[in-house]
This record gives structure tokens, C-alpha cells and sequence, in this order.
């Protein structure tokens, strides 16, 4: 199937100082899983060596008692992914494991370098050896060449000659390290359980653990946790931050808090500024499940219009499945979706859904919707359109597959076949998340992108490195 969604992407989670880090990681994984479900891995240290574990697949999938019992010591990090940059293969699975010159090194990283391929040709150049396609290689590369004295000042003398989007968890032997980028672009927060530290991407993970939230890792900020207590210092500051508004939109989880903020209520102001810039007459606000349920119950509330449960997805679906021979139309949406007639049937329905990528899935989406007796569909999507793809960890599909980037609103809508079609306003999109707008990276909606593109740039000048 083509890929008709934004893909996210990467989860992390890590535990220091704490008699069972390798299952509570494991759990941690499984509470992230909706960020990654290609690849699995976890790399503890029992103080003398770093241990690990990958596999293909989901977490429940990957690990099992036995696993994880050999899986020994106070210290973990793990790692979920989708191949954002890098081949779908278990070479490229996370965490990465190093032997370098100072001892033995393991790295997880959410997010995507935007000069990893130029950076790559001039260590290969130099003479370094890449055992994987992931950008993060190059990050060990970096760190395993630098000069400096300690593993801190290594990784910030590797970090300022990288550009793009990260949130890392380093592990040593005796040390757990967490960073994020000066731009802050994906998340990563703190949580403590009894003495055990607890790093993850969002907070639902902590939630499944029984850590209190602590805090959020702050852009640019490097937190180590060791024998001697928690230590933290700021290595880098830029001018504006850009976190992936798409993380409240789509990402993380309506249960987690993250960037400070509830993305429940977030996507509820979504769905209520959408209703107020783009009402609709209709007897019936239904989602596209299930990212769009809470913007859809923002919706209904705000207009007034009762809000059902007219699509119902399956949650049971493979990485791949086995169409019949003949051929059943739009078998790849009603494998994921089916209509729920009795609720849909000779009624006016505003079908909110929180974004358009190529436009396929919508398309066959409505039809299933006509099927079953819908008089009218009017599509309200909680974001602008997508005119651009992201650079910064998302896997999302090339400029000219994207519909919104050559087609224009009323274009799309008799390509989709409703009665109408709005997108909530970039503006609306702001005020929803009460932040300002120099907090946010939004260059899939305006192709103003805050960060470096290098590799771009210099692929369109022929060369890489």
C-alpha cells in the first residue's frame, strides 16, 4: 500500500537506577509503540558490559520473558522506529552499539540529521567505516573521532557539527545521557519512580510505568545521570525553537502531555477553532479514527451538532495481509475501516479528519461513506493544508505526491467528491495551541523550513560532501 498518512518516526525510552530498567523500558516501548512498529531494541548494562536485543516488529513481538531476563542491570535505553532515514532492515534498527577507543557506546535517536549524507561522505572520505544506512551512525562516528578528553565534551563537539531534528539517550556502563536539540523539534521528557530516572518521548510512558513527570529535557540541553546524582548544562541556544506542531496534530498520544502541554486539550481547541472558521449544516460530526476523535468531539461541541460513531477502524492489522484474487474495490481502506450504516444512513455528516497527504485514503473513505446511505459530506481537516514534506524525522511522501502542493482547495474537494471542503487556518492552528508562533516549526504547511537543509541544498547542487 502507498503510504497515504505522516509516519513518526521514533520512541525512546530509558531508566537508570533501577533493579528491573530492562522491563520497565520494555513497557515503556510498548506505551510508544504508536511511534514506531517497524523495529524494537534495547541495550542494558549490568555495569561490566552493555547487553542487547533487536528485532523486527511490534515490542510484544520482539521481547519475551526469557529475553529480557538476560537483559541484566540497573541501566537500559530502548527504541522503537519506522525508517525514516536509512533502509527498512534490521541493521538499521535501534539502539545502535558501538566498541570505540573509550569504551563501549549505545545510542536511540528520534528525529532525522538534515546533513547526515554529506556528513557520511567526509568521514568515509576520512577514512570511517558505516555498518548501517541510518543517519545516527554518523553521530557515533563523530563522537568516536573527536579529540576531546571526556564522553560530555565528545558529544557536544559531534552535536554542533550536526544540523536537524534529535532527541537522543545515550548509554555507557555506568551512565545515562539525554539530549535534545536546540530547536526542541521532537519531544523528550524527564520522570523519576522512587529513585529510578525515567526519559521517554511522552508521557504516556511514564503514566504505564508509575513515574511522576518531572520535567521536559529542554531544547539544547544535556542531562547525565550517573553515580553522582543528575547533572544538566545547556551546550547549544538558536534564536527561535521549532517544535513539530504535527506532534499535537497527529503523533503523540491524546493522553500524553508534551512541549507543556495537554494534547488532548489541544486537539479539542483544534477541532473547536475548526468549527468556528468552517461550520457546516449537518446532523452528524463523525472522525476518521483514530487520530481525529478528540478534534471531531471539539467540533460537535462547538457547533452544536451531535457527534457518533460513524467509521469504526480495526486495530488488527498487520504490516501486510493477502487480497483475494478478484479483486474487492478499495480493499486497502475497508480492511482498516468500515462504515457503521445504522448510525450513517439518509443524514447530512461533517467527517473531521486531521490531515490530507496524498488524498487516496479520503477519497476511498467517502465512498464507504456514500455506501452506506451518507446524503452529504462535508470534510473538515484540523490543520492546513500539507504543501511540504518534513525533513525533520517524519516519514511523509515527495512535494509532488502531496495533493495540497498542486492542487487547490476546491480541487481537491471535487477530487474527494463532498459537498464542501475546509482546512483550519494556520493562524487557527496557533491560537489552538496558545503558543506563539516562533515555538513551532510548521514548514510542512508553508515550505519555510527552520533548520538547515543541507543535504537538499547540496543535492541540488550535485554533490554530497
Amino acid at each position: 500500500m502507498e503510504l497515504d498518512m505522516f509516519r513518526d518516526r521514533c520512541g525512546l525510552c530509558g531508566v537508570y537506577d533501577h533493579t528491573e530498567a530492562s522491563r520497565l523500558v520494555y513497557l515503556g516501548l510498548y506505551a510508544l509503540q504508536h511511534r514506531g512498529q517497524e523495529s524494537a531494541g534495547i541495550v542494558a548494562s549490568d555495569r561490566k558490559r552493555l547487553l542487547r536485543h533487536l528485532g523486527m516488529g511490534l515490542v510484544a513481538d520482539v521481547f519475551n520473558r526469557s529475553i529480557l531476563d538476560r537483559l541484566k542491570g540497573k541501566l537500559a535505553i530502548g527504541h522503537v522506529r519506522y525508517s525514516t532515514a536509512g533502509d527498512t532492515a534490521l541493521r538499521n534498527a535501534q539502539p545502535l552499539l558501538v566498541n570505540t577507543a573509550h569504551g563501549t557506546l549505545a545510542v536511540a535517536h528520534n528525529g532525522n540529521l538534515t546533513n547526515a549524507l554529506t556528513l557520511r561522505g567526509e568521514l568515509e572520505k576520512a577514512g570511517s567505516i558505516f555498518q548501517t544506512s541510518s543517519d545516527s551512525e554518523v553521530l557515533l562516528h563523530l563522537i568516536a573521532r573527536s579529540p576531546a578528553s571526556s564522553l560530555r565534551e565528545k558529544i557536544v563537539e559531534a552535536l554542533r557539527q550536526v544540523h536537524g531534528a534529535y532527541s537522543l539517550l545515550f548509554l555507557t556502563k555506568r551512565e545515562l545521557i539525554a539530549v535534545r536539540d536546540p530547536y526542541g523539534v521532537r519531544p523528550l521528557v524527564i520522570g523519576k519512580l522512587g529513585r529510578a530516572v525515567v526519559f521517554a518521548s511522552e508521557t504516556c510512558a511514564l503514566d504505564l510505568l508509575g513515574a511522576r513527570y518531572v520535567r521536559d529535557v529542554q531544547p539544547g540541553e544535556i542531562v547525565l545521570v550517573n553515580g553522582g546524582g543528575l547533572q544538566s548544562f545547556m551546550f547549544q541556544e538558536v534564536p527561535k525553537q521549532a517544535k513539530c506542531v504535527f506532534e499535537y496534530i497527529y503523533f503523540a498520544r491524546p493522553d500524553s502531555a508534551i512541549f507543556g502541554g495537554s494534547v488532548y486539550a489541544v486537539r479539542k481547541a483544534l477541532g473547536r477553532e475548526l468549527a468556528r472558521e468552517a461550520p457546516a449544516q449537518a446532523d452528524l460530526v463523525i472522525a476518521v479514527p483514530d487520530s481525529a476523535n478528540v478534534a471531531a468531539v471539539g467540533y460537535a461541541e462547538e457547533s452544536g451538532i451531535p457527534y457518533g460513531l460513524g467509521l469504526i477502524r480495526s486495530h488488527y492489522i498487520g504490516r501486510t495481509f493477502i487480497e483475494p484474487r478478484q479483486a474487492i474495490r478499495d480493499f486497502g481502506a475497508k480492511i482498516k475501516y468500515n462504515a457503521v450504516r445504522q448510525e450513517l444512513e439518509g443524514k447530512r455528516v461533517v467527517l473531521v479528519d486531521d490531515s490530507i497527504v496524498r488524498g487516496t485514503t479520503s477519497r476511498k473513505l467517502i465512498r464507504m461513506l456514500r455506501g452506506a446511505g451518507v446524503k452529504e459530506v462535508h470534510m473538515r481537516i484540523s490543520s492546513p493544508p500539507i504543501v511540504g514534506p518534513c525533513y525533520y524525522g517524519i516519514d511523509t511522501p515527495s512535494k509532488k505526491e502531496l495533493i495540497a502542493s498542486h492542487k487547490t482547495v476546491e480541487e481537491i474537494q471535487t477530487y474527494l467528491g463532498v459537498e464542501s471542503l475546509r482546512y483550519l487556518s494556520l493562524n487557527g492552528l496557533l491560537k489552538a495551541t496558545q503558543m506563539e508562533s516562533q515555538h513551532f516549526c510548521t514548514g510542512c504547511f508553508t515550505d519555510n523550513y527552520p533548520i538547515p537543509l543541507t543535504d537538499i541544498v547540496n543535492a541540488r547542487l550535485g554533490f554530497h560532501g
